[in-house]
């Protein structure tokens, strides 16, 4: 079951200026002391567009060079190298007390037509209908497991997965929002997957057998229009895990078959009896 409410999700995108180029944003409530990475994400999107008007992000590369304390405030540190017509750039440094927690380079685009696209189809996959509900603990709104692939099993399995989720209904000027939820999602489930080939482990396993832990995040928004309070396939598959760090990747369709939006992530995997640090 989720353990973050829906409401205190969205909460977490409030982001304030407190002075020049810096921002803060409150941590959603849990019961863990970390915070968990998408949550930085979705704020990371909601504090680049506050620093730049009338465009949105279309892609951005997080590292996270260490844990984040839910207890304390984060801080956004803004850097504007450039801001065009077009485009606009931005780095941005997620800190507490001096420690750096995330630091993102984000690109940001003015909403422009094309006349020229093309993309991949959407994977033929069940509909909404035949997925099995399941309940992912970050992820507070609906959400169904594709072909009824159970991240929490340590049953062998090929190193994909696909869901469809949906959120509460939202306000139609409420952009940022859908950008920064549907980044908040791709931050959960790409460790399970990359652990589905491995007998007698799965992510429910961290961190008593297995130490998990995000390296480095990145995300690409394809579209300007997208909506997360409507039906969305999240198709995603892990195509290496070696050295004790593991690749995954995904692509992500709305209900029409286009594909809105990409992301890819590589995480810290290793068994606890394996030794090692940071």
């Amino acid at each position: 079951m989720a353990i973050i409410g829906w409401e205190d999700t969205l909460g977490c995108l409030d982001v304030s200026q407190l002075s020049e180029g810096v921002y803060t944003a409150p941590n959603i409530p849990m019961p863990y002391r970390r915070i968990f990475g998408g949550q930085l994400l979705a704020q990371l999107v909601a504090v680049a567009e506050a620093s730049a008007e009338s465009k949105q992000v279309k892609s951005l590369h997080v590292v996270f060079p260490r844990e984040g304390d839910l207890e304390a405030p984060v801080h956004f540190d803004v850097d504007a190298p450039q801001t065009g017509r077009s485009f606009a750039a931005r780095a941005i440094r997620a800190h507490q007390d001096g420690r750096v927690i995330a630091q993102a380079t984000v690109s940001l685009h003015a909403p422009e037509h094309s006349e020229l696209e093309h993309q991949l189809p959407r994977p033929p996959s069940t509909s909404v209908e035949d997925a099995t509900p399941v309940e992912l603990s970050m992820i507070p709104w609906e959400t169904r497991a594709v072909g009824g692939v159970d991240l929490e099993s340590r049953a062998v399995g090929p190193a994909e997965s696909a869901y469809f989720m949906r959120t509460p209904r939202l306000s139609h000027d409420a952009g940022t929002a859908h950008r920064a939820l549907l980044v908040h999602a791709t931050d959960l489930t790409l460790i399970g997957t990359a652990l589905r080939p491995h007998a007698g482990l799965c992510e429910g396993d961290a961190p008593e057998r297995v130490q998990t832990a995000v390296t480095s995040h990145t995300m690409w928004f394809h579209a300007d229009d997208l909506r997360v309070d409507d039906w969305w396939l999240l198709v995603q598959s892990s195509p290496i895990l070696s050295g004790a760090r593991g690749h995954g990747r995904g692509d992500i369709f709305d209900g029409a078959g286009r594909l809105m939006a990409s992301f890819a992530q590589e995480s810290l995997i290793r068994p606890v009896n394996a030794g090692g640090g940071d």
